[in-house]
């Protein structure tokens, strides 16, 4: 594995998208109008929620499920995508000269035609170079609140996956994944400084613990933690919960939105994340002759 790029202050904007309807081209369009205003303030990395370009909802999946095709370490012709959402973020990201996490779509393989929940990332060339499968599928039932099953139409990704910026590496997961904390910690010890979920919370999960999550990553692993949501929509059949999140490595939120469609930006801060791992070393405190280092 290589070398990770020395940390450097960046930054961050997280895009908390509102009105994503039944109508899938006019929720890319949108989202496009949204990256571009969020690159008015030059950020060097901007972010979608979760599931951007479809509602969210295991029924929907299927429906809305767009072929991409991507191999890591394989160059990716964005032409010959079959992927609007694809294309429109590749257009986005090389226009606008920026980083880019697309948020997260519906993708069906292109040989086994099972359905993901999947994030991809662009560089400031438009250049597809990263996705990530969400690994973790939201089967939950809590009793006279919620009960949600992604597993009945989507399969859950196999891989842990970041990516190399010149100002950081960039760990990936998304939403329901937060909750195992195993993945946070591997991508720390592979070297990521920042970790980004696009993530899409509920009215019953965020108020518990979408807060709490991020803050316990971030703590654990001393690193900045960020989860973009939707925006909330009391008119959709399901009502994210909103305030996407940045936390520093000493578990402070520094930013957070509402639960409406808003931009927030965030200066990801050198100095707050060298300071944490000085002042309370436990990245180096590990007793690996205790129990056994977590690292694949």
């Amino acid at each position: 594995m290589s070398k990770p790029p020395t940390l450097k202050s960046f930054k961050l904007a997280l895009i908390q998208l509102g009105n994503i309807s039944a109508n899938k081209s006019e929720n890319i369009k949108h989202a496009r109008e949204m990256i571009i205003k969020a690159a008015s303030a030059k950020p060097d990395l901007i972010v979608l929620p979760e599931c951007f370009n479809s509602p969210y909802g295991h029924v929907h999946f299927p429906v809305y499920a767009e072929k991409v095709g991507f191999t890591p370490g394989e160059p990716y012709d964005i032409e010959k995508s079959e992927s609007d959402s694809v294309k429109m973020l590749s257009s986005a990201a090389k226009e606008c000269k920026t980083w880019l996490i697309g948020g997260s779509i519906p993708e069906r393989d292109q040989k086994s035609e099972e359905v993901y929940n999947t994030c991809t990332v662009y560089n400031p060339r438009g250049e597809l170079v990263a996705q990530h499968r969400k690994v973790h599928l939201f089967d939950i039932d809590i009793p006279g609140k919620i009960k949600f099953k992604e597993s009945e139409t989507l399969t859950g990704g196999s891989t842990l996956n970041f990516f190399d910026t010149e100002f950081a590496r960039i760990g990936l997961g998304i939403c329901y994944d937060v909750r195992f904390p195993e993945l946070a910690m591997i991508s720390a010890r592979q070297g990521c400084q920042v970790l980004i979920y696009p993530g899409a919370f509920n009215m019953t999960t965020g108020p518990l613990h979408w807060e709490l999550l991020q803050r316990g990553r971030a703590i654990d692993n001393q690193v900045y933690f960020s989860m973009c949501s939707p925006a909330r929509d009391l008119n959709a059949g399901y009502h994210a919960w909103g305030h996407s999140l940045v936390v520093d490595p000493m578990g402070k939120v520094v930013s957070e939105a509402e639960e409406g469609e808003e931009i927030i930006y965030t200066d990801i801060d050198l100095q707050v994340f060298n300071d944490a791992r000085a002042g309370i070393p436990v990245t180096k405190q590990r007793r690996f002759d205790v129990y056994p280092n977590v690292f694949v």
